[in-house]
């Protein structure tokens, strides 16, 4: 007699709505990853729910399909101007764009309108969307809560709430502003709340906000991922480091490197570029539409490598990731598993690979151990004529080198096409007259304040804001003096995050560690992520 083993059972089957279950189907997505199989039944019931899983699990689906799901029903007739019924708060401007992304795939075929959110850009078009009235609303707590405050937006017609990465937001300082943008919505809403830790004040939330909430614990930030692989190369000095980075940069497939310092990530990306590897920096003081361009050359493929900081550690979600490289050991293990976990996801393979100079040993075996990583590390040289066989396996393919100047040219062809796309008009991003009159007119008498800029600051505001700039990016560096002295009384977290804190303990750690660093190479299947 043959045992049978038991199926997973369909999105439709776990009582996901055609339309929605066709859309994920098109994407390729035509099995419920277990986070999603677990949560469903629950969250499309409209209980609230607490649901802890690494990054890669498949979180965002599984808050999407309900968040849709339960709101399809008349959408078009509930709608109204500056009212949302739903609002997703996330940390950071790249995660807030692929969660909308992700959400507006499900939301489209149920006629349900999603917008987004978050600072670093003019706020007029933000503030249209709102008026023309929206379902969805995913947002940085910064530029939201700065909206409220303005009287932009109104949350009590909030039927579900979302936050993702709330553990992130946490590490950042923004829990006193979530807690505000929650005191907001109504108090039967659905709540459902997603992280990979409950420290730092996630419990506090958890247990004020979330009603009698269902936990779905899949996978916690140190579980293993079993489809990757960590390498950990030692290297002599600067001159082997630098080496091994140009040959782990120069395969085909696309390839993140960390850095420490937002300087380190802008310096390689360049020397990487003049060297005939296209690479693109991804760092907090690049502005909106800079970051933009720079992730569409790399998800295009026209720069295979993205060079980032702790900026990119959890917000940035690009298929066919296969390598990510530790240029330093990061300040903490936390961050060495965000980072990482930007490959081997959905299921897919990836490697990690952390250089490591001598001094820096000690360092990077506290980090594995709090990690839960076992690996051997291995001394690399790169230089040597027989070239570490582990090294030439995690290059690959080699790509031909492009020419700095065809690089240089094709960039300034792609800012002048988004210059053109913004309509030249940076105090409105594009938006057109009418609905610039529409939005002076449907604010009638409501001041922004003395000073208060007319394009708003969004996450830049004095009071609230500084956590996005350190976090989100530079973006515009304007300050709303609407709240008057209020800045003074801002909590020491959100002043932290305005000296750039780019990692979840990096810059906030004073400069002890900004130095560069060496590498180590260990060697493991034995994972986390």
């Amino acid at each position: 007699m043959t045992e049978q083993t038991p199926t997973t059972p369909s999105f439709v089957e776990l009582g996901v709505p055609e339309p929605i279950a066709h859309a994920l189907d098109k994407n390729g997505k035509s099995s419920p990853f277990p986070i999603q199989r677990d949560t469903l039944p629950d969250t499309l019931a409209g209980r609230d729910v607490l649901g802890r899983g690494r990054t890669g699990s498949g979180k965002t689906i599984a808050f999407g399909i309900p968040l849709v799901a339960n709101l399809a029903d008349g959408a078009q007739a509930k709608r109204r101007a500056s009212r949302p019924r739903a609002i997703v708060l996330a940390p950071t401007r790249e995660l807030v764009t692929q969660i909308a992304e992700t959400v507006k795939m499900l939301a489209d075929p149920v006629g349900v309108k999603v917008t987004t959110i978050f600072g670093g850009i003019p706020q007029r078009r933000q503030e249209a969307a709102l008026e023309a009235g929206v379902d969805i609303v995913v947002a940085a707590p910064g530029r939201l809560d700065d909206l409220m405050r303005q009287g932009l937006v109104s949350l009590d017609g909030v039927e579900i709430t979302v936050l993702d990465e709330a553990d992130h937001m946490a590490d950042m300082g923004f829990l006193p502003v979530v807690t505000r943008i929650l005191n907001k919505t109504p108090k039967q809403g659905q709540r459902l709340l997603f992280s990979a830790t409950l420290d730092n004040g996630v419990d506090n939330i958890v247990k004020k906000y979330l009603h009698d909430p269902v936990l779905h614990s899949v996978d916690s930030a140190e579980s293993p991922v079993p489809q990757l692989t960590h390498h950990v190369f030692e290297v002599s000095g600067k001159e082997q480091k630098d080496a091994l980075i140009e040959a782990l940069a120069s395969g085909t497939s696309r390839r993140i490197f960390f850095t420490r310092m937002k300087h380190q990530a802008k310096k390689l990306a360049k020397q990487l570029t003049a060297r005939g590897i296209p690479a693109v920096e991804l760092q907090g003081n690049l502005s909106q539409n800079a970051r933009d361009r720079n992730l569409a050359e790399f998800v295009s493929g026209d720069a295979k490598v993205l060079v980032a900081t702790d900026v990119a550690a959890r917000g940035v979600h690009v298929d066919g990731v296969e390598l990510v490289v530790h240029i330093d050991p990061p300040v903490e293990h936390k961050a060495y598993l965000h980072r990482s976990g930007r490959t081997a996801r959905a299921g897919n393979e990836g490697d990690v690979v952390t250089l490591v100079l001598p001094e820096q040993r000690g360092e990077m075996r506290q980090i594995m151990r709090a990690a839960k990583i076992r690996v051997t590390p291995r001394q690399v040289d790169p230089n040597a004529a027989n070239v570490d066989p582990e090294v030439l396996s995690l290059i690959g393919e080699v790509a031909p080198r492009v020419d700095p100047r065809e690089t240089e040219r094709r960039r300034a062809e792609a800012q002048a096409a988004q210059q053109r796309a913004a309509g030249h008009n940076p105090a409105g991003a594009g938006q057109s007259t009418g609905a610039n009159a529409k939005r002076k007119r449907s604010r009638g008498g409501r001041g922004r304040g003395a000073g208060a800029p007319a394009g708003g600051s969004g996450q830049q505001h004095a009071q609230q804001g500084r956590q996005d700039r350190g976090a989100q990016g530079g973006g515009a560096r304007r300050s709303d003096r609407a709240q008057g002295g209020a800045q003074s009384q801002r909590p020491q977290a959100e002043r932290q995050q305005r000296s750039g804190g780019e990692s979840q303990g990096g810059r906030r750690r004073s400069g002890r560690r900004a130095q560069s660093s060496g590498g180590t190479v260990y060697s493991t299947s034995t994972p986390g992520a």
